[in-house]
């Protein structure tokens, strides 16, 4: 599978176990809400219901206090709460399911209270007003309260309207706490599901990460090595990858460019090899005539001196200073081409006696002197490539410097990494137009008739410090003098 689906299906897995943990809770949040509705509206019907217990006793409180004293202020309270109740039973039809055990136990008490006002509310008030208005009808009141109150049937009916009120209210208590229980227990069981669910979420998603961490890592680091093996010049490895996808391209990939490499790195060290032969046998053979022509010329000089003109002496000159350049030349070729190829070992190298061999090992002009400032520092390093890279510059102050009184000055800066060699003279500078030019080979400023030079040093000086991962700058300007300095690693 590919990582990218297999990143996506991973995603999809985590993303469907967050939702359905959302959606757990979101029902569960319903059903609190639901729960919390419930308590509302069952508090509301207890409230109710207390009320309506309440005026039925403040209407047989008002009745008894009518019939005792015949006070119509006690009928008011009766009245009013007579009307109240009426509006007490429509507010809890609304709020009792229909078909409901409390709205039964409703009717029954609505059916009590009823029974109650006909048998015994209505009939007493009647009879007490009668009595009031005419004595005569006095003795049926008392005949009627006989029958209605002091047999007991009124208290017996109230005593079982209050039972049907305990049970009412007792049940909606009762059907509260069962759901308080039940929402309890439903909290849990979703708190439980939920933390189920986001651990279950969290240790998948720790695997899927784990997974591919090393299943990613695992496979780079191979492919690091590989690239650790061709940049050490082994182009004959190989990943074997049997996986298929992405990376299992990139694995092909680098199989095939480390293919491609070994065959042009082995082409490039034949035609290396073939380079190198060539140039050793051309330099050879080319040194040879160069050789002959120089020896015929002295030969000339030797048994027909007497013989020659001035001007054909020059001539002659002017040949022997054509071959030493052209030797010269040659072997410039062959130095620059040996530069990148030639492992040398390291040593200490006191920079300081390195510049007096090199001022030893030039050709030295008297009006030109050589000056080295302070203390030169001591280098591990190859010494044959820092010897180069001086005699070439100090060589070149040398030749070009064009004051009577020359001088040329060596000295150095101290950095943490690498240090920062100069080498200045006072010479006729370089214009800046010339800056880069300078460092190719066979490159001159000067005429070669007017000065023997074959245009190499300074290439050669540029190869080795970029062989090197050096650095080199120059500071010059027509006419005022030339500061070469270049850096070299500690």
């Amino acid at each position: 599978m590919k990582i990218s689906y297999f990143i996506f299906l991973s995603f999809f897995t985590i993303l469907f176990l967050f939702s359905l943990t959302t959606y757990i809770n979101y029902k569960q949040s319903q059903a609190v809400q639901e729960n919390t509705q419930f308590i509302t509206t069952s508090t509301d019907i207890v409230r109710s219901s207390g009320r309506f217990q309440r005026n039925i006793l403040n209407m047989v409180s008002g009745l008894r206090g009518y019939l005792l004293t015949g006070e119509n202020y006690f009928m008011t309270s009766y009245d009013s709460s007579a009307f109240e109740n009426e509006t007490i039973l429509t507010e809890l039809s609304g709020l009792i399911p229909d078909e409901s055990v409390q709205e039964r136990n409703l009717q029954e008490i609505q059916a009590l209270n009823l029974r109650w006002v006909e048998e015994f509310g209505e009939p007493l008030r009647q009879a007490k007003l009668l009595s009031i208005v005419n004595d005569s009808n006095l003795d049926n009141f008392k005949r009627i309260y006989k029958e209605k109150i002091l047999t007991g049937k009124e208290k017996q009916l109230q005593q079982e309207l209050q039972e049907r009120f305990r049970q009412f209210s007792a049940y909606e208590y009762d059907l509260r706490t069962a759901k308080k229980d039940e929402l309890a227990t439903s909290v849990q069981k979703t708190k439980n599901l939920s933390f189920i669910l986001t651990a279950l979420s969290i240790v998948i998603s720790f695997v899927i990460v784990g997974y591919l961490t090393y299943r990613i890592s695992t496979r780079i680091r191979t492919m690091v090595r590989l690239a650790n093996e061709i940049s050490a010049g082994n182009y004959n490895v190989t990943i074997a990858d049997k996986g298929n996808d992405e990376l299992s391209v990139l694995s092909g990939s680098l199989n095939h460019m480390a293919n491609v490499l070994s065959e042009n790195i082995s082409l490039l060290q034949s035609k290396n090899k073939e380079l190198d032969q060539f140039a050793h046998i051309v330099s050879h053979d080319l040194k040879g005539p160069l050789r002959g022509i120089d020896n015929v010329i002295s030969w000339i000089e030797e048994d027909h001196a007497h013989e020659l003109s001035p001007k054909v002496k020059d001539y002659l000159s002017l040949i022997k200073g054509r071959v030493y350049r052209g030797e010269n030349l040659i072997e410039g070729i062959l130095s620059y081409a040996r530069i990148d190829k030639e492992t040398l070992q390291q040593e200490k190298v006191d920079v300081t006696e390195l510049i007096h061999e090199v001022v030893e090992s030039v050709v030295m002009r008297p009006e030109v002197k050589v000056v080295v400032e302070g203390t030169l520092p001591v280098i591990l390093t190859e010494k044959i490539f820092l010897f180069q890279v001086f005699s070439n510059l100090i060589s070149n102050a040398i030749k070009y410097n064009d004051k009577e009184k020359g001088e040329v000055k060596v000295y150095y800066t101290d950095h943490p990494t690498h240090y920062e060699f100069f080498v200045a003279d006072n010479g006729p500078g370089i214009s800046q137009i010339y800056h880069d030019r300078i460092f190719l080979i066979f490159q001159t400023l000067k005429e070669r008739d007017s000065m023997e030079s074959t245009g190499v040093g300074l290439a050669i000086v540029k190869k080795i410090l970029d062989s090197r991962k050096e650095t080199i700058n120059i500071a010059s300007e027509a006419n005022k003098g030339t500061v070469f300095s270049f850096t070299w690693k500690k």
